[in-house]
């Protein structure tokens, strides 16, 4: 197998639209929400999810920016450190993808300004004391790519192609430096920290991701779970465990994102499917208002890729056309009276001045073990003036024998604290105020550390203040 078909099987599968310490590392980002404004055009918040789902490949504080609700932002980000002095960069979290990538000095077809209020750098390697090419005749590159790569020569690095669903594609070559991040030391109490990772360096892109528009960012980074994430290069090296987790806060905006054993709050737990690019569940009935809905058997079957997904990443829920139809009939069956709006040719939309969870009915998604459940205020959204819209949308993704996926995004996870094990393959979540504070224990030294939610501002580097309204992502690194 050539090289570029080598790099095409394993891009396709990361996720657009997810720091090392010595002895007690916990570790922080900050995270800002996407689409911005009142009187966003929800066409915007699907076409953010047809490109993420288009780019499926591929303790730290991480502070988060952003918020859920499609009629805010639609989409979470943080701001990081690169090289030696470190650099502020911009980039997507995402729980699904597998690659943290920046744009690069040199780039010509890189986004120059963004739309979120933030200032876009291209990193540049020579400005860098601690910058190393990674050969392409070395242990990353062979671990990646599984072999030699052609055209391979000594001295020369190791290129990455990352070619999405919709069109888009980054292109460069892996570098290694320093990851800068803040690192929790105490209860909500933080302080610098780096680590030396391998990310990729843009030079060159294309469609989507070339384009300087409202949702331009720096890069990706992602939290998925090949060799290539940062999160699987620092448990390799011993420093941390493969267990992170996420509380996202639409609410007030704000949350946490945390690499490390979550003590508190207490969570239940369901096996994740072995050998997938995604962290898929086996879903096994869907009710809603007390009734099962009547699905065919080999909807939540999960070989060959068929499942259910978990992907922070993208902000609405996605369902085959069977279940989209019988949980809106259901849901809206409480309110025979309705005159329903089709908002964008897309969202069916209605005026209601009433509380939400009084008049419409819990969407329960049953797994082996543990519910998920979608309250109303969850699946629903502030649209503008009394109108709210349903944000259960009909799935277009399938599988490669054609199977339909459900891909359950922020209006159902938000609220939740999830919990991603990967070391004994689980996946967890509770209903949780993400605005308040989860529990981590620091695996050597047995301590137990709170960790606040924070707020990111795109217009500025400084946090206000333990516990702020707008939307952060926290990661907890603890050494094992």
């Amino acid at each position: 197998m050539d090289f570029n078909l080598k790099g095409t099987l394993l891009i396709l599968f990361i996720l657009a639209v997810e720091f090392c310490l010595g002895s007690n590392a916990n570790l922080v980002l900050p995270v800002e929400r996407k689409f911005v404004g009142p009187h966003i055009s929800l066409s915007q918040i699907k076409a953010h999810d047809a490109r993420r789902h288009g780019r499926f490949l591929a303790t730290v504080d991480i502070e988060l920016g952003g918020n859920g609700l499609p009629s805010k932002t639609g989409l979470y980000y943080t701001k990081i450190g690169l090289g030696s002095p470190a650099k502020d960069y911009y980039v997507q979290v995402d729980t699904g993808s597998d690659v943290l990538w920046v744009n690069c000095e040199g780039c010509t077809t890189c986004p120059k300004k963004s739309g979120l209020g933030i200032e876009l750098h291209l990193y540049d390697s020579k400005g860098s004391n601690t910058s190393e090419i990674v050969p392409c005749d070395g242990d990353f590159c062979h671990a990646t790519y599984g072999g030699q790569i052609s055209n391979c020569k000594k001295g020369k690095s190791c290129p990455y192609s990352i070619i999405y669903g919709d069109g888009g594609q980054t292109t460069g070559s892996f570098v290694r430096d320093l990851l800068t991040f803040n690192r929790v030391n105490g209860n909500l109490q933080t302080g610098p920290d780096s680590s030396s990772v391998v990310f990729g360096c843009g030079t060159n892109q294309s469609g989507t991701l070339g384009k300087s528009e409202d949702d331009a960012l720096c890069g990706i980074m992602g939290f998925g779970q090949s060799n290539s994430s940062v999160l699987s290069q620092l448990a390799a090296s011993g420093k941390v465990k493969k267990v992170f987790s996420h509380c996202l806060d639409n609410i007030q905006g704000g949350g946490i994102f945390s690499i490390g054993e979550v003590v508190q709050p207490k969570f239940n737990r369901t096996s994740l499917v072995p050998k997938m690019a995604h962290y898929n569940v086996v879903l096994k009935d869907v009710e809603v208002d007390g009734d099962l809905l009547e699905l065919p058997l080999d909807i939540f079957n999960t070989g060959n890729g068929r499942g259910t997904i978990i992907d922070s990443g993208t902000t609405l829920a996605y369902l085959p056309p069977m279940i989209h139809s019988q949980i809106v009939t259901k849901v809206l069956a409480r309110q025979p009276t309705l005159k329903l709006y089709l908002v964008d040719e897309e969202f069916t939309c209605f005026h209601y001045s009433d509380k939400l969870d009084d008049g419409f009915p819990a969407v329960k998604f049953h797994f082996e073990g543990i519910s998920l459940i979608a309250y109303p205020h969850d699946y629903m959204f502030f649209y503008q003036s009394d109108m709210y819209c349903i944000g259960w949308q009909k799935s277009s993704s399938q599988t490669k024998d054609g199977k339909e996926l459900i891909l359950l995004g922020d209006l159902v996870l938000s609220n939740k604290l999830v919990v991603y094990d990967l070391e004994n393959m689980e996946i967890g979540w509770t209903d949780f105020n993400c605005s308040s504070s989860i529990k981590v224990k620091d695996e050597k030294t047995k301590s137990v550390y709170a960790l606040g939610a924070h707020k990111l501002s795109s217009a500025s580097t400084v946090l206000i203040g333990t516990v702020l309204p707008f939307f952060l992502l926290l990661i907890v690194m603890i050494t094992v």
